[in-house]
């Protein structure tokens, strides 16, 4: 472990919502929610106004709608969260030649690296002012957003800490009082302890990580297994020594296979390429990554070979979430002459996974990242599928998003990023006037 408090975490507060209330004025200082929108929607994303009424992120919707019915229920704008993720990134990059990013929504940041073409050197007893430079340009640049930053020693105290003075708010670890700091925290506070072990420790008496460190490594490995047992061993001791990846980009973790003969049954094709996602999702459990980007590589009966990929929200390596993505991209592709080779892969990796490590495979929050992105997700051809929160824009009343939609009818709130609260008016549905738009996302 580093000397210096040199690692920062970096998380955007209430990213998905925060970006919503920027963007559309009149729900700045109201409850807004995030996600899918259905009876059986799952909340992406919930703004501190609707966290006060118990209301977080992987609830179902219906019951958000009991707890909070006054919120906005929203559906997702991955082109504004993609545009301001760039923006924060660019920022980062800025500090220090080694960034690597999480989700769209937060990174670690080696601040002690920082960026030769600056000429600065890193020094630890300014590290709260260069922070606070940071985040200030932060939310200059993105028009509002705001950050929160912990910084430590470690990637594992860097984010602990991020959490500790959330939203907008900073936390430094000291360097040697990393075990002090955390040893008071429940056990939840490390990374993968989730619900299902949280329980699991409890039944054993261990509810905060100074208890847990009472524990053997023997017994956690009794307890969890071989590879999550030594892990939480090691980290309830704040010992924690990987470095800030850059590079991981451009790495992978890939499966392939040929076949005797080729193969044109779609069905077949299917499951084929679900038991690969299973095999990569182990060897992601495996080495201790995830990752954003899922690749299927395709070579035809006549050798031409090429790929398909799609980017995740958040890094997973969730199998199940990376068969129906990799079934997806298959959907697209013409096979009826037969496929000689296919293969699944998972780029866009890091080393840090959040999920429990006893979840279930269908984990809630995934679900909802992924009926986001289906939800923003235009058809090419037929009616537009109209959703609160989308972008639009009239002809003649100019840009403004979805209030509401149904019964042939959509209700739209004219207003932008730029623009005060605007007014409220109702179209038919295939008002030839009424278009899908980018309010709010592009304009500097």
């Amino acid at each position: 472990m580093r000397s210096t408090a040199s690692i920062m975490h970096l998380d955007l507060d209430a990213f998905f919502a925060s970006v919503e209330q920027r963007d559309k004025p009149s729900l700045r200082g109201r409850p807004v929610i995030v996600g899918g929108i259905g009876p059986r929607g799952v909340v992406a994303t919930a703004s501190y106004e609707a966290r006060v009424h118990g209301v977080r992120s992987a609830m179902r919707t219906a019951e958000a709608r009991a707890r909070c019915p006054h919120a906005a229920f929203l559906g997702g704008r991955f082109d504004a969260y993609r545009e301001a993720s760039r923006l924060v990134m660019e920022r980062l990059r800025q500090e220090s030649e080694l960034i690597e990013p999480l989700s769209l929504d937060e990174a670690f940041v080696d601040l002690a690296a920082g960026d030769p073409s600056s000429g600065r050197a890193f020094d630890p007893a300014r590290v709260e002012e260069v922070v606070e430079r940071i985040r200030t340009d932060i939310t200059e640049i993105t028009g509002g957003l705001t950050a929160s930053v912990g910084v430590a020693s470690s990637k594992l105290m860097a984010k602990i800490a991020s959490e500790v003075n959330k939203p907008d708010g900073v936390f430094v670890i000291a360097p040697g009082t990393e075990a002090d700091v955390l040893g008071p925290m429940q056990a939840t506070a490390i990374p993968g302890v989730g619900p299902a072990t949280a329980e699991r420790l409890r039944r054993m008496g261990i509810l905060t990580v100074d208890e847990l460190r009472r524990q053997s490594e023997d017994e956690l490995v009794r307890l969890l297994g071989q590879a999550s047992g030594r892990s939480l061993h090691r980290l309830a001791r704040a010992d924690d020594d990987r470095p800030v990846v850059a590079s991981r980009e451009a790495k992978s973790v890939s499966v392939e296979d040929t076949f005797e003969q080729d193969i044109s049954d779609r069905l077949q094709l299917e499951t084929i390429i679900e038991r690969m996602a299973r095999t990569v999702s182990a060897r992601l459990r495996k080495s201790g990554l995830s990752g954003r980007t899922v690749t299927i590589k395709l070579r035809h009966h006549d050798f031409e070979t090429h790929t398909r990929s799609s980017t995740l929200a958040h890094p997973t390596d969730n199998a199940r979430v990376l068969a129906e993505k990799a079934r997806g991209l298959l959907a697209g592709e013409d096979v009826s002459n037969g496929l000689r080779l296919i293969g699944v892969g998972v780029s866009g990796l890091a080393d840090w996974v959040q999920d429990d490590l006893f979840a279930a495979d269908d984990d809630a929050q995934e679900v909802a990242e992924r009926e986001l992105q289906e939800i923003d997700q235009q058809p090419d051809a037929g009616p537009v599928r109209w959703y609160p929160g989308m972008d639009v824009h009239h002809e003649t009343h100019g840009d403004g998003w979805v209030w509401g939609a149904g019964l042939g009818r959509v209700t739209v709130r004219f207003e932008t990023r730029w623009t005060p609260p605007g007014p409220v008016h109702t179209f038919r549905a295939d008002d030839p006037a009424l278009a899908t738009g980018h309010t709010g996302t592009f304009q500097s």
